[in-house]
């Protein structure tokens, strides 16, 4: 499996970027997570939807029928519980218990009228992508999936249940996604604005290395000697261009400081170099030479841009990472093959064998021959649970196991390196924070919409 197969993003239609973890549990069992504060929903707790109510329970009764969904006053209970746990923990005061109810209630109802309309949209959710998330979720809080079923029976909630809810939540998160990101509009105007902003922002971040061949001219100096100090900066820029190296020339002819270092001036921030020179090299490429001479009071300058780093703001860090790739098959189950790749990890991480042999021998990626190497890969390029893993390893460190759609991997991490970022990397980037600053608005647009549309009956409690 190579970048461009397999782990990318670009194959990936499952948008569950974070895995479930044990407190969620409670969440699940509680009938969902609580908006805090009933404010409007946020791109977090929307992933976190509530599932499907369990069957009532002995003197429960149907608060709410949403479409075809149920509300059940122990879910209501249930939140407003938890909501009460919550504020207390963070010292924060509730609204009167009328008004709470009310509050969590409605909260239940937009959760009901989101999975109603996900239901009703056609996207499908398939039994590997539940495997998946319920394998992530016991490796990430180092369980085995037998350790899982016991905790969730401690808990009171079967396996069959707990993954009917993962499966809900997986199913209102894909078509959230589709539905939110149609409604999210970006002009090239508006990028325009944005780099230009950040640019602003970062500018006493932008460095520069400018070499240069300094001719200088004497205060008061007659035309002649101007002209016979231009014509001999005009010869040391037509060497340059005929080829001859810019340290060469800058050694032969400079009259600066620098001109034992071929000129150069080394990086320094853009606050602390003249504006003229800025002036003169903003426009240049790495390498290029300004195409005419400098005049300042100082004299005649040839200007090169040796490099430029153009801050955080237009940079990015990529990882050279390698993997060894491992599929669950009937014969050999998912606990089993991390079993397998724990030890892999033992045996490097003890000497005993390389990784990259280790790779070559087993792997079942296309990567394999070259010892499991993945190339440079820019942030957003794996998929969710692979990223994840490898954002969170320094260089030389390894991973526990990780489950994703195409198998259980050993991640390690081999360099990182931070690069400038062309153009079009640019505007990309900008277009990606623009669409998370117009994220919230759409959502909370399209919840609205949804509940609006869904049919709502309120039951009253039984007497």
């Amino acid at each position: 499996m190579t970048r461009g197969r397999g782990i990318t993003r670009n194959d990936v239609e499952d948008p569950m970027k974070t895995a479930l973890t044990v407190p969620t549990l409670a969440l699940l069992l509680a009938g969902g997570m609580l908006l805090p504060a009933m404010a409007q929903p946020t791109r977090a707790n929307a992933t976190a939807a509530a599932p499907a109510p369990s069957p009532l329970r002995p003197g429960d009764h149907i608060a709410a029928v949403i479409n075809q969904e149920l509300v059940t006053a122990y879910e209501v209970g249930q939140r407003m519980a938890r909501a009460r746990e919550d504020a207390q923990r963070n010292n924060q005061r509730l609204p009167p218990e009328a008004e709470l109810r009310k509050q969590v209630l409605e909260s239940l109802i937009e959760d009901r009228a989101m999975l109603s309309h996900a239901r009703d949209s056609g996207v499908k959710v398939d039994e590997p992508d539940i495997d998946r998330a319920v394998a992530n979720m016991a490796a990430q809080n180092q369980m085995t999936l037998a350790q899982l079923r016991t905790q969730l029976a401690r808990e009171g909630l079967e396996l069959a249940r707990f993954r009917a809810n993962i499966k809900d939540q997986m199913l209102i998160e894909r078509v959230r996604e589709r539905e939110v990101a149609q409604r999210i509009r970006i002009t090239d105007s508006e990028v325009d604005e944005f780099i230009e902003k950040q640019r602003g922002a970062s500018a006493s971040e932008v460095q520069y290395n400018i070499a240069q061949v300094l001719v200088t001219v004497p205060e008061n100096a007659s035309e002649a000697v101007v002209a016979e100090r231009r014509a001999r900066a005009d010869a040391a820029l037509a060497r340059i261009r005929g080829g001859e190296p810019f340290a060469a020339v800058a050694r032969a002819v400079s009259e600066d400081a620098n001109k034992e270092g071929g000129g150069e001036i080394g990086l320094k921030p853009a606050d602390r170099l003249p504006d003229v020179f800025l002036d003169v090299v903003r426009p240049l490429a790495s390498g290029d030479v300004a195409p005419t001479l400098l005049r300042s009071g100082a004299g005649f300058h040839v200007l090169k841009l040796v490099e430029r780093s153009d801050g955080s703001a237009f940079r990015v860090t990529q990882t050279r990472a390698r993997h060894i790739l491992l599929r669950p098959s009937p014969q050999l189950s998912t606990q089993a093959v991390q079993t397998r790749l724990a030890e892999f990890k033992r045996q490097i991480e003890t000497g005993a064998r390389r990784f990259e042999e280790l790779a070559r021998e087993h792997s079942l990626d296309g990567s394999a021959s070259a010892g499991g190497d993945l190339g440079w890969a820019a942030p957003g390029q794996f998929v969710p649970e692979f990223e994840e893993a490898l954002n969170v390893l320094s260089v030389n460190g390894i991973s526990p196991p990780v489950v994703s759609r195409f198998g259980v991997h050993l991640i390690q991490v081999v360099e990182r390196r931070t690069v400038a970022l062309d153009t079009k990397q640019l505007r990309e980037q900008a277009r990606n924070a623009l669409r998370e600053r117009k994220f919230e608005t759409a959502y909370a647009e399209w919840v609205r919409e949804v509940r609006d549309r869904a049919y709502v009956e309120f039951r009253e409690a039984p007497l």
